[in-house]
């Protein structure tokens, strides 16, 4: 059994896939990854290689999505499906505590966050990117969520290199991919040619080096980190999407009564589905559940919207009624001012929210369409509305 640090490369025989699948069960996690579910590719707990989609592929389009089948056996042949691994991090729906009247007093107990630690198997550079944003998120500031945090602390994170991007990919231009840097566990590369179909395998931390302590590996050659690095540059070359983020967040705010608003409004639905199949999206609401006898009450957390009327209401009323300004707030706080409160974009660039729109609305072309616009960098946001 050879020893493997941080930054060592090792190939893995597709035949020797299952013998990786079982060390990551015998290490005592729950394998999160790609599976077929009602027709799309879908995150969820597997419990063998089979699981996989394999021989399986996406095409999108601007609100299209549909399987095919490939001319390979590929394990991670796809791009991205409509989950994002947030909500194994961030639950869609969480009770967040218990409060227990005892006469005139009452007493919290906060929900316990247990379970086994979590293998995410087959993130894409764009997806690890937006962990990295919901940690700064959840944890960046001074209180961290307990809920996040805890599964956080039991992540094991196998990233996947892109073979090929998707139509409305423009990871590239947001700087998060295709390939796959630090700040990783293991880092796969499937390579399905020339040669048998095989994984270029690197260490990213040393809790991946113990998974891979009883793997069947094999020495890397120089000709397999060649051909993975083609498949990387490839990949890049390819992207369906690009959006100029030069300037971006001065852009957005200094156009906040820019025609193209009144644009895309008429087509939006307001459907939420754009915020849903975010990997950064993390808007939330609240309420209490209260038993009939009133002896103890539920707090639970779910996920809402900006594009929600009731999302912003104060005092009986929405701040953002119209559409408009719902969509505008988003767009404008992903793209601009998510870097003033984090540090960073809120998009990574998977395209998610160009696939699941319903009426096919594609941000990277509202923003070209605004910045095209004569004089939009210069002009000045001197009317009303919040952005």
């Amino acid at each position: 059994m050879v020893e493997l640090k941080v930054g060592d490369r090792r190939v893995l025989g597709r035949g020797d896939f299952p013998a990786f699948f079982a060390a990551l069960r015998d290490a005592g996690y729950d394998v999160i990854g790609p599976t077929i579910h009602d027709g799309a590719i879908v995150y969820d707990r597997l419990t063998r290689v089979e699981d996989l989609p394999i021989g399986w592929t996406d095409r999108q389009g601007p609100g299209k999505y549909r399987l095919e089948r490939r001319g390979d056996q590929a394990l991670f042949g796809y791009n991205v499906g409509p989950f994002t691994w947030k909500k194994f991090l961030y639950p869609p729906r969480e009770r967040l505590w218990t409060a227990y009247r005892d006469g005139d007093a009452f007493s919290i107990e906060p929900e316990p966050v247990d379970g086994p630690p979590l293998a995410f198997l087959g993130m894409r550079a764009c997806e690890l990117a937006g962990v990295r944003v919901t940690d700064r998120v959840f944890q960046g500031g001074p209180v961290a969520d307990p809920g996040y945090s805890a599964r956080r602390s039991r992540l094991l994170r196998i990233a996947v290199e892109c073979g090929e991007a998707g139509a409305n990919c423009f990871c590239v231009s947001m700087g998060t991919g295709p390939g796959v840097g630090a700040d990783v566990d293991l880092v796969l590369t499937e390579i399905l040619e020339p040669g048998p179909h095989r994984f270029l395998l690197r260490v990213g931390s040393p809790a991946g080096a113990e998974v891979l302590a009883r793997v069947p590996l094999t020495p890397a050659e120089p000709t397999d980190g060649q051909i993975a690095e083609a498949i990387v540059e490839r990949t890049a070359g390819s992207m369906g999407r690009t959006m100029n983020t030069e300037g971006i967040r001065d852009l957005l705010r200094n156009n906040l009564e820019h025609p193209r608003w009144d644009n895309v409004a008429k087509r939006c639905l307001a459907c939420t589905n754009c915020t849903m199949v975010c990997p950064t999206c993390f808007c939330s609401t609240q309420e209490e559940v209260p038993d009939l006898d009133v002896s103890k009450v539920e707090r639970w957390r779910r996920w809402d919207s900006c594009f929600n009327l009731a999302f912003t209401e104060l005092h009986g009323s929405s701040v953002r009624k119209s559409g408009l300004s719902r969509y505008r707030q988003w767009l404008t706080h992903k793209l601009g001012t998510w870097n003033d409160q984090f540090g960073s974009s809120g998009c990574v660039g998977c395209g998610r929210c160009i696939t699941w729109c319903p009426v096919g609305i594609d941000l990277t072309e509202e923003v070209a369409a605004i910045r095209k616009s004569p004089g939009a960098t210069a002009a000045a946001a001197t009317k009303g509305g919040s952005p």
